[in-house]
């Protein structure tokens, strides 16, 4: 038999081997096949890209750029296309090469633009300052009412202060949301270490089954060989608390509520670290499921935003915070619907601890 190191790998072989991801696709730009990486890059399976529409999968807004990939006999190669995947601003590399040999079919590959002189750089840092320098701003004013609100009650019959004391509750309350928009905008990354990933993730789920008495089912499908992650205790549970209790609200009319929380080892799984301009490699997935009706669909592409909401009473930090704390351990996070399973599913990858 012969030794498989000297077998000469197959096209498949090499191309599940790349780091870059690779999609094919017919002359109805529709997908033919996409290798793994691909499946990192677009945060869900083969499988499932199979057979989707191209521009379903790409959400490009350059018109130019649009029809120049509807041409499937066009050769392309475009260099810093924005692209926000599942919640997260990328900006890539894009190639698309027709095949001589079939005619109408295309190659298309994508591949992380240089992150030191990347717009996504620039554009996300920007993203997360904005609220920080806006709270500056508002911070000072807010104390000077609340100070004038307490010394008008001093002068007002008894009769009349519920309204001075409506004033003090409304600073406070911005003043909470503002605390919330600088730590958004912090610069401070929380030191990471190794960590017990089921000890923290029941700690979440016992804090929101205690938080409410609501007969919510919170079901946990745990791999007990996971080995320990690279994170930071204090920051991943808040994560999870913040990402179960949105799981619990958005299934809790249902028919039979129920939030589901995995962990699982993924392996190959690999990602680009931006800011620190080095590779990842973030096999441990912990994914936060429910069956309710999923998130309104015209925002689900910036629900990771500031101020994006769909809570009647929502604020739009809680998922903006929960980017920035799992980014801040080197993780990814990715938001998905299943609408056959009627499902919602929230994946975080981290890496493991050396």
């Amino acid at each position: 038999m012969a030794d498989p190191v000297l077998i000469r790998p197959d096209p498949q072989a090499q191309l599940a081997g790349l780091i870059f991801a690779v999609l094919l696709v017919d002359p109805e730009l529709q997908v033919a096949e996409a290798n793994h990486a691909s499946e990192v890059l677009f945060g869900r399976s083969a499988k499932r890209m199979v057979g989707q529409h191209l521009f379903d999968l790409l959400p490009i807004e350059d018109q130019r750029l649009t029809e120049r990939l509807s041409d499937n006999e066009e050769q392309l190669l475009a260099r810093g296309v924005a692209l926000r995947l599942g919640g997260d601003l990328r900006v890539l590399n894009l190639t698309a090469s027709p095949l001589a040999t079939h005619p109408g079919w295309r190659v298309l590959t994508f591949s992380d633009a240089k992150p030191s002189e990347s717009e996504a750089h620039e554009l996300e840092d920007a993203e997360l300052r904005a609220p920080a320098i806006l709270a500056h701003e508002i911070k000072n004013p807010l104390s000077a009412i609340r100070g004038a609100g307490q010394l008008i009650a001093r002068k007002l019959e008894e009769k009349d202060r519920p309204l001075t004391r409506m004033i003090a509750d409304e600073v406070d309350r911005i003043a909470r949301l503002i605390d919330r928009m600088q730590q958004l905008g912090s610069r401070n990354v929380e030191p990471v270490a190794p960590v017990n990933l089921h000890e923290v993730v029941r700690r979440a789920m016992a804090s929101v089954r205690a938080a409410t008495p609501d007969p919510v089912e919170i079901v946990e499908e745990f791999d007990p060989s996971l080995p320990a992650v690279l994170a930071n205790s204090d920051a991943l549970e808040q994560v999870l608390v913040n990402l179960i209790s949105n799981a619990r609200d958005a299934c809790i009319a249902s028919e039979n509520p129920a939030v589901t929380v995995t962990t699982r080892f993924v392996s190959g799984l690999v990602f680009n670290a931006i800011r620190l301009g080095r590779s990842i490699r973030l096999p441990i997935e912990i994914i936060i499921t429910d069956n309710g009706p999923g998130i309104d669909p015209s925002v689900r592409a910036h629900i990771f935003e500031p101020f994006v909401t769909t809570k009647k009473s929502g604020q739009g930090l809680g998922l903006a915070l929960v980017r920035k704390m799992v980014r801040d351990m080197d993780g990814r996070i990715h938001h998905e619907r299943d609408e056959k399973a009627a499902l919602t599913h929230f994946r975080i990858h981290l890496p493991v601890a050396p």
